[in-house]
């Protein structure tokens, strides 16, 4: 049995539902190019061309078969026959919520801001940056996909520097060169394992993913070399400890859409890249440098906690706080057993929501007071209540509650780390009480006490801006109380990768949770397991 199949005829369709993905927002975006200077022509034409993008994403939720784990919408053309790269994609229950995501966050972004100045470049570059981030997200083929992870700097780039704050340049040029750097090391493994596995099969060149990967062609030795350069390139991404110093710096200084979209989709690029080429091109390389994954997440849960505690920007907070909840992802990644991975791949969709509603609501915050110093702050519930609600809300479901989505995530990524390394998820779960601590004692410097100045006039959210919430709010919610729907989704995915890393690495077995009750445990799991279920 392949562990991850193309769909059949029956779940594919005639129309081009991927390239859409990417076309529609470049057009939108070749499109805000020749418009007046006017900001409301190339904001419609960006509205439209997001929000396009994001019902195509949602009929494709809809549309997404149950039950399999096949990758569906597959789409696929020769491109650079000479060299064996073609336009390859698909999506399966793995991919299917990062694209989905995607498509919700950008229009909520492009509607909930404005651009203090010069509207056509920046609704130009954002929505480059969309179809880069979707091609991410269903590319089959290592140089298509390498392609779109490199496409997606070039925007963030420029939003940065073009409409960050005071230290912009630093913050833009810093976030470039860090994950250049990295995508060098991919660039390197990419051309490595493809001419590797041709010499090995004795055919022709191809950056196939699924056809590399399912011949597990290369030296063992080798195979963990080019999975290290893989490796680094997706934790810059991430970012994971140490590669992490680029991030607070690039959320502080870029503008609250840019923020939303860093935090919500273009960090789960590293997570998704571990997932969908780390574990799948190199299950014995996964399972080796899982340790030492484990611990660098688990070291970055407690540092990112740590430090957010300490900061007094109510912007550099919430961005430490991506540091310690893509810990959590990390974690859950290389605990390499259902439970985790589920965990992992739901909690980069509960971050995206929570964390995105963060950063929409501090810069909602900073157009009312023009600061983000929680010092400056004080009060604001009074002037502000429902702005307040919405803030206890998402600030809740960062903390995990259970009720809220951030719960869910978490309590699965625990569970399947503590089956599987125990120590490292007991560690990791004081990183869950300090992030009430932070958060917690951020909220009542900022909306408790007596208003004062500025603070005690400071406006409302208005109608737009609750509009633009409640997407997120109802999405928090709902994975809170009823996650069933999207856990039914991923889980087949996720089991074809762990019986993908059983097949490939004999010494690897997956640890059931019954596994860790002790020895008597252990043996009723044992014989239960090789009598099957």
């Amino acid at each position: 049995m392949t562990v991850l199949l193309l769909a059949n005829e029956t779940a594919s369709t005639s129309f081009p539902v991927l390239a859409a993905l990417v076309l529609v927002p470049l057009a939108g975006a070749i499109a805000v190019s020749f418009t007046s200077p006017r900001r409301n022509t190339a904001k419609t034409i960006a509205v439209l061309a997001s929000g396009i993008t994001g019902a195509i994403s949602v009929w494709m939720l809809y549309a997404f078969r149950t039950g399999t784990a096949e990758f569906q919408f597959v789409t696929q053309q020769s491109w650079i026959a000479s060299f064996g790269i073609s336009w390859f994609g698909g999506v399966d229950g793995i991919s299917l919520f990062m694209i989905v995501l995607t498509g919700l966050l950008f229009p909520l972004a492009i509607v909930g801001i404005e651009p203090e100045h010069e509207p056509k470049p920046y609704y130009a570059w954002l929505l480059v940056l969309e179809a880069g981030c979707m091609g991410v997200f269903f590319a089959l083929d290592l140089f298509m996909f390498f392609i779109f992870f490199e496409i997606v700097l070039v925007p963030m780039y420029f939003l940065i520097a073009g409409w960050g704050h005071a230290n912009r340049a630093y913050a833009a040029t810093k976030f470039f060169l860090y994950t250049m750097f990295g995508s060098a090391f991919m660039l390197v493994g990419i051309v490595s394992l493809v001419t590797l596995h041709a010499r090995a099969t004795g055919g022709d060149i191809t950056f196939n993913l699924i056809e590399i990967a399912e011949s597990q062609s290369i030296a063992l030795i080798t195979s963990r070399w080019i999975f290290l350069s893989f490796a680094i390139a997706f934790a810059v991404k991430v970012p994971l400890f140490p590669l992490h110093t680029w991030l607070p710096d690039a959320h502080t200084e870029a503008p609250t859409a840019g923020s939303v979209i860093l935090a919500g989709v273009m960090l789960k690029l590293g997570t998704y890249g571990f997932l969908r080429f780390g574990l799948y091109l190199f299950p014995e390389a996964s399972v080796f440098f899982a340790p030492l994954l484990i611990t660098l997440g688990t070291i970055g849960i407690i540092y990112g906690a740590v430090v957010a505690t300490m900061q007094k920007d109510l912007k550099r907070l919430v961005a430490y706080s991506s540091v310690a909840h893509l810990g959590f992802i990390i974690l859950g990644t290389f605990a390499l057993n259902r439970e985790g991975i589920d965990g992992a791949v739901l909690q980069m969709v509960n971050h995206g929501l929570s964390t995105g509603a963060l950063f929409l609501l501090v810069g909602m915050i900073y157009e009312r007071r023009h600061t983000r110093e929680i010092s400056q702050l004080k009060g604001l519930q009074k002037s502000a209540p429902i702005l307040a609600g919405f803030f206890t809300l998402v600030m809740l479901s960062s903390i995990g509650l259970p009720g809220l989505n951030g719960f869910v995530g978490e309590f699965l990524i625990l569970l399947g780390s503590f089956t599987a390394h125990r120590w490292w998820a007991v560690v990791a779960a004081s990183g869950v009480i300090i992030a009430a601590l932070y958060l917690l004692w951020a909220y009542q410097r900022v909306f408790h006490g007596t208003p004062e100045g500025d603070n005690a006039t400071m406006r409302d959210l208005t109608f737009r801006e609750g509009c633009v919430l409640a997407p997120l709010v109802v999405g928090i919610v709902f994975l809170g109380i009823y996650p069933k729907p999207v856990l039914d989704r991923i889980e087949p995915s996720v089991v074809s990768l762990v019986e993908h890393i059983e097949r490939h690495d004999p010494d690897f077995h997956e640890p059931s949770p019954a596994l860790v009750v002790g020895d008597a445990g252990e043996g009723a799991a044992r014989t239960e397991k090789e009598g099957g279920h």
